[in-house]
């Protein structure tokens, strides 16, 4: 990550750059290869009603730029405040993008046809065999759309496979149309 630290009316101190430089590791570590530019700008301002600083960080990530204001007496305090808001946009921004990735996947990408072998309501599951003679567990909280009373021996199904704790089991389980 580029780090640009500018002051304007205001001489950059030791003591604030060292803050800068641990608040900046701090968000490598939590959005590693994320931010690709950081600028934090510093100005004295002498017409602010509260004192006289603002802090400014301005963020270049991937197809967008973040920025964060704060204003106040003291540098240290905004500079943590900024940060943390910083933060918090970037793990929002992350979020948002894992979401709309997860809808724009294949809903069902590991969808299988079988036949319900056998039937276990008392305890709540069953065996589904597949072409080749090759078995799946499920259990009755994998079916959708359907009770395992309702659930018959020779029933055509489709399923999503997945790896269980014993082998091979359905992560969900709905009649074939």
């Amino acid at each position: 990550m580029e780090l640009q630290v500018e002051g304007r009316h205001a001489e950059i101190r030791k003591s604030w750059q060292a803050k800068i430089e641990v608040e900046k590791d701090r968000l490598i570590r939590h959005h590693a290869g994320l931010v690709q530019n950081l600028r934090v700008a510093i100005e004295a301002t002498s017409n602010h009603k509260e004192g006289g600083y603002e802090v400014r960080l301005i963020a270049a990530v991937p197809d967008d730029i973040v920025v964060v204001k704060r204003k106040g007496e003291s540098v240290k305090p905004l500079l943590v405040k900024a940060f943390d808001n910083l933060d918090m946009q970037l793990k929002e921004m992350q979020r948002k993008r894992k979401q709309s990735q997860k809808t724009s996947e294949p809903q069902n990408p590991a969808q299988r046809n079988g036949t319900v072998k056998t039937i276990s309501p008392i305890e709540s599951f069953g065996f589904i065999l597949l072409a080749g003679g090759k078995e799946v567990y499920f259990h009755e909280n994998a079916l959708k759309d359907i009770g395992i009373d309702k659930l018959s021996v020779g029933d055509e199904v489709v399923f999503g496979e997945a790896e269980g704790d014993k082998g091979p089991c359905a992560s969900w389980v709905r009649m074939a149309k």
